[in-house]
């Protein structure tokens, strides 16, 4: 079957056009925007390329000269060594294909033979060549359940194609769901009335309006809750002020939950509308057109009583952690959710390294609805495989 090298817009567009071909009769499929992915191999919308990065993409095509697979491979040099030193780790990502495993194997072929050639002793996959939040992961689980913004829906055969070349589970990430109104403990209640009673800690929104303190609100906490663990890069100010901007259009402010203690941000859950609920009704690109369909949907979409958000992220700087601010942050996020008409939430991934996390996604009743899988494959034959390490 050729195979061949991304190298024209033509090329481009078939390989931007290929999900949404194969999926597009499975009833949960929403594809990603055409425009998003074509960003992640654009060096003037990617910085890892300025920063050394490099990337290459494949198409497969049968004998008639339709495309059947595609594959990308790369090295993101912020991340090649973050974990292990002596171990440099490319990425695969943005796979696709039909339940062939011919076809997967000279696309896997493809994607680890340009990483060998370029030093990597093994290969994590399917990732994203960017952040975590988006693109990462082959879904093994809840393949009824549409998925939300930023993440791939896959058919079940992908699981078999990628364990049978040889990729070996690296972490498992769970996507929680629970009815917003559903009743939490007392005690997250209880817990929000004393800390407001005490006059040390106040609860309060984000305000649109005010983009510059929620950008430094939201990088103080960051840095300091997620910003040590392994594999994620602390944020600059200057990168949460361009996050804000580019949310800004999409952003419910309702959603967005600060905890004070006294006048210094120590907790965040934010959370947005769950967008895919909303491109579903506007089409695969984001051009003039597909922006007038976006806010015409948005608009739409905002005054339904049955929404759905998205929990982004959340977090406590380690030195109010133990102290109840979570349990007073959730408590104070839900009155709003309700009245805003928000009906369910699913929260952004969490791998299984994470387990703090998921004891407090259960300790408010959410429940695993579907589960994605970042493999990893080594080079080398004297090196034992370890799982990604757990956050302690």
């Amino acid at each position: 079957m050729p195979l061949f090298a991304v190298t024209s817009a033509a090329h481009n567009q078939q390989f931007v056009a290929l999900p949404h071909r194969l999926h597009r009769a499975a009833p949960a499929y929403i594809g990603p925007l055409d425009n998003e992915v074509e960003a992640v191999f654009d060096p003037a919308r990617n910085a890892l390329f300025a920063a050394g990065g490099a990337a290459q993409r494949w198409l497969l095509t049968d004998e008639s000269g339709a495309v059947i697979g595609r594959v990308a491979a790369f090295v993101n040099p912020l991340t090649a060594t973050a974990t292990d030193a002596t171990l440099p780790t490319g990425g695969l990502g943005f796979f696709e294909c039909v339940d062939d495993a011919d076809a997967a194997r000279q696309l896997f072929d493809a994607a680890t033979g340009w990483l060998r050639a370029r030093g990597m002793l093994a290969v994590d996959g399917p990732i994203n060549f960017g952040d975590r939040d988006r693109f990462w992961g082959v879904l093994i689980d809840g393949f009824e359940r549409e998925p939300n913004y930023g993440m791939f829906w896959h058919p079940p055969y992908y699981q078999r194609l990628f364990e049978n070349y040889g990729f070996q589970l690296y972490f498992k990430q769970y996507t929680c769901h629970r009815p917003v109104s559903q009743v939490l403990h007392p005690s997250f209640g209880q817990k929000l009335a004393a800390l407001q009673a005490s006059g040390e800690y106040r609860f309060e929104y984000a305000r649109k309006a005010a983009p510059e303190k929620l950008a430094q609100d939201f990088h103080h906490v960051y840095n300091l809750a997620w910003g040590r663990h392994a594999g994620v890069k602390p944020m600059s100010l200057a990168q949460a002020q361009a996050l804000v901007g580019q949310m800004r259009p999409v952003l419910d402010e309702r959603l967005l939950a600060f905890a004070y203690h006294h006048d210094e941000p120590v907790a965040f859950f934010l959370s947005l509308p769950e967008l895919n609920q909303i491109f579903r009704r506007v089409g695969h690109r984001l051009n003039l057109a597909g922006k007038l369909r976006f806010v015409l949907a948005q608009w739409r979409y905002m005054r339904r009583p049955d929404k759905k958000l998205l929990g982004i992220i959340y977090g406590v700087v380690p030195d109010q952690q133990g102290r109840g601010v979570d349990q007073a942050l959730t408590a104070f996020a839900q009155q709003e959710f309700i009245r805003a008409g928000y009906a369910d939430i699913e929260m952004n991934w969490i791998g299984d390294f994470n387990p703090r996390m998921l004891v407090t996604t259960r300790s408010i009743g959410a429940k695993i609805v579907k589960t994605h899988a970042t493999y990893r494959q080594l080079f080398v034959a004297d090196r034992p495989f370890e799982r990604y390490p757990i956050i302690r």
